[in-house]
């Protein structure tokens, strides 16, 4: 009987131990497959080293730049500022453009004017100008005097005053101009200027528009100078 018992605790021992080898030779083989060892993946990057090829980084944007720079401080110069103002309300503005255009429409006042043109006149002035300018040549043709003239052109033009009021932008401009002038009288005598000289001058203009209006043409509303 003890002999028995002794030959089934040995082939117990000789099972137990067969499956225990198994076991090992499955549970403790490598296959290449296996996720590596937790620490290799706690380490200290050098911040100026470059990351790991199989490393992910999201860069997040930084926005604090361009959201300084959606807003600019409005330029110290007041015409500048003006202008800018005008800019904004009106797209289209552009003060090389305007000035260009207060240029044309400067000697087409002055040469209508000298000629008694009311016709020329009338879609250029507002009315508070267009009736100083009607009453003088009412004046004139009372007297029966008539205007020698010529153009001759420009010494400079620039703009000295610039803002915006409500939809109306009003721009005042110094011409620097220069023309030839001679008022005669009935008998043909010269009462005023020179048929033969150049006569230097400088008007100081201010012409208006809406902003808003569709017409594109401005018009003066303003004058101090010496005119033909």
């Amino acid at each position: 009987m003890a002999n028995s018992q002794l030959l089934d605790i040995f082939l117990i021992a000789m099972v137990a131990g067969i499956i225990l080898f198994r076991l090992y030779t499955v549970l403790g083989r490598r296959t290449g497959h296996e996720r590596p060892p937790r620490e290799n993946y706690q380490f200290s990057r050098n911040p100026d080293a470059a990351p790991p090829a199989d490393d992910t980084a999201v860069t997040v944007p930084d926005r604090s730049a361009a959201r300084n720079e959606v807003v600019s401080d409005k330029p110290s110069d007041p015409v500048a500022r003006g202008l800018l103002d005008i800019k904004f309300a009106d797209r289209n503005f552009e003060t090389e453009h305007f000035v260009s255009g207060a240029r044309s429409a400067y000697e087409m006042i002055i040469t209508a004017f000298a000629k008694g043109d009311r016709a020329a006149l009338r879609p250029l002035l507002n009315d508070e100008v267009y009736r100083a300018f009607d009453h003088a040549i009412a004046a004139r043709e009372a007297q029966q005097e008539t205007i020698e003239f010529t153009f001759v052109g420009f010494k400079d033009v620039k703009v000295v005053e610039a803002v915006l009021k409500g939809r109306a932008a009003e721009i005042t401009l110094a011409f620097g101009a220069q023309f030839i002038s001679a008022t005669s009288d009935a008998n043909g005598a010269v009462v005023e200027g020179d048929a033969k000289s150049v006569r230097d001058v400088t008007d100081v203009w201010t012409f208006s528009r809406d902003t808003r209006a569709r017409d594109p043409n401005w018009t003066l509303i303003a004058t101090s100078g010496d005119l033909p």
